[in-house]
């Protein structure tokens, strides 16, 4: 019985935060409220409470389960990241992501677009952020650091300098992606010559 009611906490919850999630994309962030929300899934404004105390705490709940949910689907199709070829074929599988799940799609636009991003609200899920940036940065570090004991990248290449300009390649494939009317196909062929481009000026010579 004790499991069956954690589990519909958690059921609850989930519905809590996709219906949030719902409302601040159409109407913004902060010009939601706990009533709107409570009306959109039938539950009544206290029992938002009872699992939230803020809309913050909504927001931190959205971004946690969007990461590790992403994650363990990709995870799926690219169990292991351990080459240059595996970590181009993860950015693809995000990309499909974007493409195939509405509530991903929703989630990246509002949070990169929509979201109404203050310091006050940026320090309090800062944590969870720095989560999803870090695991994002491992993935590239990972491959690099194959890359370079493989002997395809040269030795003078500053590591930390080719993970962060992947990183910002990809953010901004990112940024773009998730704007209504994207051609997906048309990013898939610009992640693959952007990332060939920066791959060659890394490479050793014998693997140019």
């Amino acid at each position: 019985m004790a499991r069956r009611t954690k589990e519909e906490a958690e059921e609850t919850k989930q519905a809590i935060s996709l219906a949030a999630l719902e409302i601040f994309c159409e109407k913004g962030y902060s010009r939601t409220t706990f009533d709107e929300i409570a009306k959109r899934i039938n539950l009544t404004k206290g029992a938002v409470y009872w699992h939230f105390r803020n809309k913050t705490d909504i927001l931190g709940e959205i971004i946690r389960k969007s990461f590790e949910i992403t994650r363990n689907i990709i995870a799926t199709k690219v169990p292991q990241i351990d080459s240059l070829e595996s970590l181009k074929q993860y950015f693809h599988e995000e990309i499909n992501l974007v493409e195939h799940s509405k509530i991903f799609h929703q989630y990246l636009y509002f949070v990169i677009h929509q979201m109404e991003w203050s310091e006050a609200i940026l320090n309090k899920v800062s944590n969870d952020m720095k989560d999803i940036e870090e695991f994002n940065r491992e993935q590239i570090k990972k491959a690099i650091e194959q890359a370079q004991k493989n002997n395809q990248i040269r030795d003078d290449v500053d590591s930390e300098d080719a993970i962060s300009c992947i990183a910002c390649l990809w953010m901004g494939l990112m940024r773009g992606i998730v704007i209504p009317g994207a051609n997906y196909n048309q990013y898939r062929k610009l992640l693959d010559s952007s990332f060939d481009i920066i791959l060659n000026g890394l490479k050793t010579e014998g693997n140019n």
